[in-house]
């Protein structure tokens, strides 16, 4: 395979979407491609600019940071007209737009750069983002006529779960656009087994602190946990996150009584979060192939999430319990589960975590999103 000239765009630099776009952008520069990364100025954390610092030295289309806003937003135009300049510098053979801003930067500067004569490849994984949004809801429709505009700019749409796969044709009528579905993959050393250390609590929540992700759902499911066991023994949360919610959470937290169960931390390494429980739980309102369920599984963890986006591809055939979302009985009948039967949630956890080793692995994810590329490189020579 040739070597490629690869530009990666997306606005957050946080999360399973940068996860993703860090390891294969790592991934594609160890196979000898020139790899950069776009991204926002002001999003992010400690140990995201850590992770940004780690990840540039593969870079040698560089990382390059502009202000991007999650709204839609006049500051839009500025950041795609600097990103456009910096693309056409660079002449891209591949632009790989990763959420709906990212997305969008990256098939508009396409489309300039192929308006200039250049052959440049858009691509694009929307990684839930648009999709999160109801179909029926003003912004929703907002999104999916967007979405739908960008199309003749699009040379392959890349999902990372057959279910956004699903989603995307039921909203957006993409099917002359080539399109694959290409799991999200994991490291070798990510399948080690974690061990809960001595004084680690029953549960564990890992995230952004979002409305999406369910944590006030996940609050109302302890305080049914801790009622229903009736003073056995207090079972405990603990919170590693941070996000726009974080404030409220906490005043959640008290106000249902739970002050004394629940830690809230900010983020952290996830191995560092694991050893500190004994059960990962998910209350997601909308995933799409989640990071953070993978690397559970792999570490040997037992899981309880919610049965929306990718999650069921990941546990298939496993028994890990999975519930509707916005459902605090369910999920707590389901965490009550764990407690009164936790030898049996380790064993499906192991199972699990077998069958997933041959499933989800970076080199076939690098592999096939390549080869996707160099399919759509072939296509335009041809054109």
């Amino acid at each position: 395979m040739a070597a490629m000239r690869i530009l990666h765009c997306m606005r957050a630099p946080v999360g399973g979407l940068f996860r993703h776009v860090r390891d294969l952008a790592m991934a594609q520069a160890a196979l000898g491609h020139s790899v950069g990364v776009i991204c926002d100025s002001a999003s992010g954390d400690r140990l995201t600019e850590e992770r940004l610092d780690a990840l540039a030295p593969h870079l040698a289309l560089g990382l390059h940071r502009f202000p991007m806003a999650r709204e839609v937003s006049w500051q839009d135009r500025l950041s795609y007209i600097a990103i456009r300049s910096l693309t056409e510098a660079i002449r891209a053979d591949i632009l790989h737009g990763h959420g709906a801003k990212g997305g969008a930067f990256a098939r508009l500067t396409a489309g300039h750069l192929k308006q200039l004569g250049l052959r440049t490849a858009a691509f694009y994984t929307p990684h839930g983002g648009s999709l999160n949004f109801s179909p029926r809801s003003l912004k929703g429709r907002l999104f999916m006529a967007l979405e739908r505009c960008l199309l003749s700019d699009t040379d392959g749409l890349v999902f990372e779960s057959a279910h956004a796969a699903r989603v995307f044709a039921e909203r957006v009528d993409a099917r002359d656009v080539p399109h694959r579905v290409i799991h999200n993959g994991l490291h070798e050393a990510e399948f080690d087994t974690v061990v809960p250390a001595a004084n680690a609590v029953d549960f564990l929540f890992l995230g952004e602190l979002s409305p999406v992700k369910g944590v006030d759902v996940l609050l109302s499911a302890l305080r049914i946990v801790n009622d229903a066991i009736g003073g056995r023994h207090p079972v405990e949360l603990l919170i590693v996150g941070d996000g726009r919610l974080a404030d409220p959470l906490r005043q959640t937290a008290v106000d249902l009584g739970l002050r004394d169960l629940v830690t809230f931390h900010g983020a952290m390494p996830i191995r560092q979060a694991l050893v500190r429980a004994r059960c990962m739980v998910m209350p997601s309102r909308a995933e799409s192939l989640p990071y953070v369920a993978l690397e559970t599984v792999a570490a040997g963890m037992p899981l309880i999430a919610s049965r929306v986006g990718g999650i069921p591809e990941i546990v298939s055939g496993s028994g890990t319990p999975l519930v509707p979302p916005e459902d605090a009985r369910a999920l707590a009948a389901a965490m009550l589960g764990f407690i009164e039967a936790r030898r049996a949630a380790a064993d499906r956890a192991l199972l699990l975590r077998s069958t997933l080793r041959s499933r989800f692995t970076i080199s076939a994810m690098t592999r096939d999103i390549l080869d996707f590329y160099t399919s759509a490189v072939a296509r335009q020579a041809a054109a």
